[in-house]
């Protein structure tokens, strides 16, 4: 395998969550252990998990785990442009790692023009710096109502010439359906950049598979590049809410006695969630995502993630009855943990003129602390100590928190068994996360014992050294490498309706 040829491939997919980040980071994973210097992309990213680069800028976490699958340093310009929803309306758009406007879905049709000049500037950079560049797409190509003003799918492909591979997720159902179709709804022009399909959790005999692909070989004209094998675990940092449903591994046998069960509030603008991945890692801790009181009765803590929208999700948090759980935990001395707007949540006010634009809301009032939104974004990457173990984490937040009593506790306060921090990422550094278990199950009057060698950085590691596993087994890669070194071939066939 040569270098140097300053190619790209783009990885789209029939719908979100078919399988475009992993494939992504695989292929990144598996062109870097070949000496490739390679890098991701994703042109326009709508995601409310998101990261903190370290010169500062905010872009997709699904990209920064690329870009650690590719052995780089993640940068604003491997995610130009990023959208966060505050609502079913309106996004914050993010522009190279800085909030730029807040707009509504038919406001933003307004800035498309600039944004591609913005998203193709950003490429560029890359492809001049590095050998491959990986380009992943968003949502589905085939989402025909919105291709005119696409700066993500066959709108990037089309203008940067770029072949593309179409991921189908089997696992779903009518997956040679999704893939022929994805085709069969493109233009002409767009069809021609479209260069295989891979097919994602595939659980079964291959055998009984063949036939099919054969067909929808025939059909396309275009070969399935590769048959991905069905592998519990594999949902680092995703984009989606949607990966929370996914069937995930079960806990592992407890190092103690007791295991630890922990209920994370599933807010429905919930953020950051990959924040309690390395939770999820240890052995006896029982995870689970929490959407009524019940949920919440039984856990030994209670968790109130981050949210891109903090009163709002306040508010459903009261109407559902799980504020009154909470503050009833909260008076019994059971453990409850607030990240960022889960921690603003627990203040006694909350003033917010800009997320919202509700003025001065009452908080839970379980810590000594109000809270003042700020039109500024705060973005860090924070160093401190706590339970006499160095932590490194991220913040990303309007919601300025000034505390007023209380016990330190990272950049926030304690109060009895209730914690509450701006720290993104906190949990991810171990020593830390061992001596808060532990601190925990004793509030919580648990016999659990933290295991003494779960690394989480390395399980990350061995994580995406699987993935890229998965593609160099699974994956015709010298067809791969075909695309990515020369492009989509000529002379691919155009399926109606479009060739019609």
């Amino acid at each position: 395998m040569g270098a140097a040829v300053s190619g790209a491939l783009l990885v789209a997919g029939t719908t979100s969550d078919a399988g475009k980040s992993v494939v992504t980071a695989g292929l990144c994973r598996w062109l870097a252990r070949r000496g490739v210097k390679v890098a991701p992309f994703k042109a326009q990213n709508m995601s409310l998990n998101s990261m903190v680069t370290g010169d500062g800028a905010e872009i997709g976490r699904a990209q920064y785990m690329q870009a650690q699958a590719a052995g780089v340093e993640a940068r604003a310009v491997m995610n130009p442009v990023l959208l966060k929803p505050g609502s079913d309306r309106r996004s914050q758009v993010v522009v190279l790692g800085r909030p730029v406007a807040e707009v509504d879905a038919l406001q933003y049709g307004a800035h498309k023009q600039w944004l591609a000049g913005v998203v193709q500037d950003s490429l560029a950079e890359l492809r001049d710096e590095f050998d491959v560049v990986v380009c992943e797409g968003a949502g589905s190509p085939a989402e025909i109502n919105l291709r005119a003003g696409d700066i993500v799918n066959m709108g990037l492909a089309r203008a940067a010439d770029i072949p593309v591979v179409v991921v189908g997720d089997i696992d779903r159902g009518g997956v040679f359906a999704s893939l022929y179709g994805t085709v069969a709804l493109l233009e002409e022009a767009d069809q021609a950049l479209i260069a295989g399909f891979v097919i994602n959790k595939f659980r079964g005999a291959r055998e009984l598979l063949e036939p099919g692909l054969e067909q929808l070989r025939a059909l396309t004209g275009r070969p399935v590049l590769g048959v991905l094998p069905w592998q519990l675990g594999l949902y680092l940092d995703s984009e989606d809410t949607l990966a929370l449903d996914a069937p995930r591994p079960g806990a592992r046998s407890p190092y103690g006695r007791e295991t630890l069960r922990v209920a994370v509030v599933r807010f429905p603008r919930i953020s950051n969630f990959t924040d309690l991945d390395a939770l999820a890692c240890e052995p006896g801790v029982v995870l689970r995502y929490a959407a009524s009181a019940g949920d919440l009765a039984e856990a030994d803590l209670v968790i109130l993630p981050g949210t891109r929208a903090t009163v709002s999700d306040l508010a459903w948090l009261r109407e559902r009855g799980m504020a009154r759980e909470v503050l009833r935990r909260a008076r019994d001395g059971s453990p409850v943990l607030g990240i960022c707007g889960g921690y603003q949540m627990l203040a006694g006010e909350i003033d917010d003129d800009v997320e919202s634009r509700e003025g001065r809301v009452d908080g839970l009032g379980l810590l000594p602390a109000s809270v003042a939104f700020g039109k500024g974004k705060v973005l860090g990457r924070p160093e401190g100590r706590a339970y006499g173990e160095d932590v490194r984490a991220y913040e990303i937040h309007h919601g300025v928190v000034t505390v007023e009593g209380g016990e330190p506790f990272l950049d926030g306060c304690r109060q009895g068994a209730v914690w509450g921090t701006t720290w993104h990422g906190a949990l991810e550094n171990d020593g830390f996360r061992r001596a808060f278990l532990r601190d925990v199950a004793h509030e919580a009057g648990r016999d659990f014992t933290p295991a003494p060698d779960v690394a989480f950085q390395a399980l990350r590691e061995a994580t995406l050294d699987a993935l890229g596993d998965l593609v160099e087994e699974h994956l015709d890669t010298d067809a791969v490498w075909r695309l990515i070194e020369g492009g989509a071939p000529g002379g691919l066939p155009v399926i109606p309706p479009a060739g019609a």
